[in-house]
């Protein structure tokens, strides 16, 4: 594969590996999450209630055993949208091409066992993207406002990465334009930092200091206070956990540092009065955290995905963010290969064709955008070089 196929996939498999991981462990405390499993989770495990069915907070939902969540059934409709336009996206696109998708195409859903609008998975705060652009023909650059603030946006904006590939502030920009349409506040900005955040690890020869610096060089508000937290907590830290009081001391240190930027509050399933609301002194809690397991586990796959698994609350989320850095950074080959078939058998998805068709779109806007590179450094020459008026 070329670099850019290989980083392709490597980041949606990453990511997806991450999701269905963590789609078993979402909402748990860590105490809760050891206690349930009989110790720390180191893989694929089955659901939280044998009749998850039934099974209240998690009803409908089959999480667990390799299935998938809604973070990668939007990844792999912004790739879709990609795929169509093979140019960069704006809000406006959201409106045109991702909508549809959401309600007009029926495609398999893991957790549901069936075969459903994508639209009847997501959380309220994606419905509001077909409420607000499809039903109340909103402005797409403004149709963000009033939702609630949350991950849903950053959660699925790594192919923004992807077609920026080295070019953080691009991904960052694209990003927020993007997500403009579902997000506002610190939720939208987590989608510019995260997607900032792959730019820059599938740069050739890229290190987990040019994704923290990148990060902390785009972020805003809370959200660059929140990470330059964590990576001033961590700067201390020693070697990646070895033991598993390692990991959990590496865990409460990082929920400690987050927890005064995160509006949710102590109880993940009983939010404070202040959660989801805009703000300019809050992040959302993935996104540092996310960091903060990377930089423990110095960017090794399997130890910040496991970090992100057992931290429990939104662990699919943070561990899709953690997963898809760290496998821009080392590759294709650090995603393990038996999670990732198990995944893509029990999910009936095949995700490394996604990260194909991700790498097949980005090459042709990367092209396109060397042209444009090229052209505008004519013009610049030209004039520099011109006569005095």
């Amino acid at each position: 594969m070329s670099w850019l196929e290989d980083r392709s996939v490597a980041v949606i498999t990453g990511a997806a590996v991450g999701d269905a991981l963590g789609g078993a462990t979402e909402g748990w405390t860590p105490e809760q999450i050891e206690e349930r499993h009989g110790g720390r989770v180191r893989g694929i495990v089955g659901p939280w209630y044998p009749n998850w069915r039934d099974a209240r907070p998690i009803a409908p939902y089959h999480k667990g055993d390799g299935h998938i969540t809604d973070d990668t059934l939007m990844t792999r409709a912004l790739v879709e949208v990609y795929a169509k336009r093979r140019a960069h996206l704006d809000a406006y696109a959201m409106a045109e091409d991702l909508v549809p998708l959401m309600i007009g195409e029926p495609r398999w859903i893991p957790e549901l066992e069936s075969t459903a609008l994508l639209l009847q998975r997501v959380f309220l705060a994606e419905k509001w993207l077909v409420a607000r652009l499809h039903y109340g023909h909103v402005d797409p650059r403004e149709a963000g406002v009033g939702n609630v603030v949350n991950c849903g946006a950053a959660m699925y904006a790594a192919p923004v990465g992807l077609v920026n590939a080295g070019d953080p502030r691009g991904a960052y920009a694209e990003a927020i334009d993007l997500t403009g349409a579902h997000q506002s506040s610190y939720g939208r900005e987590a989608a510019g930092v995260f997607a900032a955040m792959v730019a820059a690890s599938v740069a050739p020869g890229a290190t987990l200091d040019d994704v923290v610096a990148a990060a902390l060089d785009v972020a805003h508000d809370g959200t660059a206070d929140a990470l330059r937290a964590v990576v001033d907590a961590l700067e201390g830290w020693p070697e990646a956990p070895t033991s598993d009081d390692e990991e959990r001391k590496l865990a409460r240190l990082v929920r400690e540092v987050v927890a005064p930027y995160d509006s949710v509050g102590p109880e993940y399933r009983q939010m404070s009065m202040d959660a989801r609301r805009p703000s300019r002194t809050k992040s959302i809690e993935e996104l540092p955290v996310a960091l903060g397991l990377l930089l423990g586990h110095r960017g090794d796959f399997r130890g910040s995905v496991l970090a992100a698994v057992n931290y429990g609350r939104d662990a699919d989320s943070i561990a899709v963010m953690a997963g898809a850095v760290a496998a821009g950074l080392g590759g294709s080959d650090v995603v393990p290969a038996d999670w990732l078939d198990e995944i893509e058998t029990a999910s009936k998805m095949d995700v490394r064709e996604t990260g194909r068709l991700m790498a097949d779109a980005a090459g042709d806007i990367l092209r396109a955008d060397r042209e444009r590179a090229l052209a505008r450094l004519t013009e610049l020459d030209a004039v520099g070089a011109g006569e005095p008026a």
